[in-house]
């Protein structure tokens, strides 16, 4: 199985360790997602998305690329991502999974985990996180993806 994931990690590399993690776990190639305007995602098997969560959404410009991409005829994909909040992620997930679905991917998987967060004030929240725990989360889950 060839893997890509392509991720957004914009303020404090939160999503970026989970990226990595899922990456190292799947032999995967990792890709930001402001350096995949031109990437062809033909040859993958599988794809996975990552983002942190901005008002309940994963990044725009990750789903700007998705929404540009053509049609997929089933491609497996997964979502990944980091938050102040679960609830947050949830709502982000559920919109992210419309557009992968309107183009195709077929969804096989989905993690989040809490991130520290700034967006409120700037002690932030979730100091810390990822951390160990939800790194070995992750790489769980992308072994439990092999399999799929």
């Amino acid at each position: 199985m060839k893997a890509l994931i392509i991720y957004h990690s914009e303020h404090h590399g939160n999503t970026k360790k989970v990226a990595d993690v899922i990456g190292q776990a799947l032999g995967a190639k990792i890709v930001r997602s402001t350096d995949a305007g031109s990437l062809d995602i033909a040859g993958y098997d599988l794809i996975g998305f990552g983002s942190g969560v901005y008002y309940s959404k994963l990044h725009e410009i990750l789903v700007s690329f998705v929404e540009r991409l053509t049609e997929q005829r089933e491609k497996k994909a997964f979502i990944f991502s980091t938050t102040g909040s679960k609830t947050y992620s949830m709502r982000a997930h559920e919109a992210f999974k419309d557009v992968l679905v309107r183009k195709g991917f077929q969804i096989i998987g989905e993690f989040s985990c809490l991130g520290f967060d700034t967006a409120l004030s700037a002690e932030g929240i979730n100091r810390g996180k990822p951390d160990a725990g939800d790194l070995k989360d992750a790489q769980r889950f992308a072994k439990g993806l092999a399999n799929k």
